[in-house]
């Protein structure tokens, strides 16, 4: 089941119409305070969510999604007409799973839709995380990258885990520290970006998904990118 959230009528129907088309079973909702109250009675798979709300807004509706416990496995596509990167941080920053600029193709978000469930359902069935060209096997504790096996310190596994468990969520170095290293470790944010450069080498070509944001922190992108050069 997939809910589309928008308050303008023509691009909810277009989304509803194209998900019927390809398949799935689809409802729309005009604001998010109605889409929330329908939560009470249905829970679906996947919520493409508009940003940009009379009322309540998208990102407003992501928070309490993800900070009720019985909600937080819902996948979440962002969908919004504002395009730059701190919109884009905003969105991720909260929860979303992936993000789509106003006007997209449909076939762009069905191929994101596809692919959001597809990863959902894999992580589901196996415990392994599959990002892009990654995929960590947690049980085995083993990397495999561009269908390599990849050796990794155990503070380099787990820096890679909370990315891979988080695709496009930014962490700062503070929130890296202190997830990887403890509250109690003393040392500088230096050692983070030591790691991330050695991860990426390791990484190789897939190294390129761990994306620098800069002034911020880090970020693994949910998708395949290992043509472009990787940040310093």
């Amino acid at each position: 089941m997939i809910w589309c959230v928008d308050d303008d009528s023509t691009i909810r129907e277009i989304e509803v119409y194209t998900l019927e088309q390809m398949g799935f079973e689809v409802r729309g909702f005009a604001d998010g305070v109605s889409m929330l109250e329908a939560l009470k009675t249905e829970k679906p798979d996947l919520i493409i969510l508009d940003i940009m709300m009379p009322g309540m807004d998208g990102l407003e509706v992501l928070k309490k999604l993800r900070c009720e416990s019985a909600y937080k496995d819902i996948s979440v596509i962002m969908a919004t007409a504002k395009g730059t990167e701190m919109d884009k941080i905003g969105g991720l920053n909260s929860g979303a799973d992936d993000y789509l600029v106003k006007p997209f193709g449909v076939m762009e978000m069905v191929a994101r839709v596809k692919a959001v469930l597809r990863r959902t359902a894999k992580e589901e069935a196996t415990g392994d995380i599959t990002v892009g060209n990654i995929t960590l096997k947690e049980a085995e504790h083993k990397v495999v990258a561009d269908g390599e096996k990849v050796e990794l310190t155990h503070k380099e596994f787990e820096m890679l885990k909370l990315f891979m468990q988080n695709p496009n969520m930014v962490f700062s170095r503070d929130k890296l520290m202190s997830e990887i290293w403890g509250m109690d470790y003393i040392g500088e944010t230096r050692t983070v970006d030591m790691h991330i450069k050695t991860l990426r080498q390791k990484l190789g070509n897939a190294g390129g998904q761990i994306k620098t944001v800069i002034g911020v922190g880090y970020r693994l992108e949910n998708e395949a990118d290992g043509s472009r050069s990787h940040h310093a």
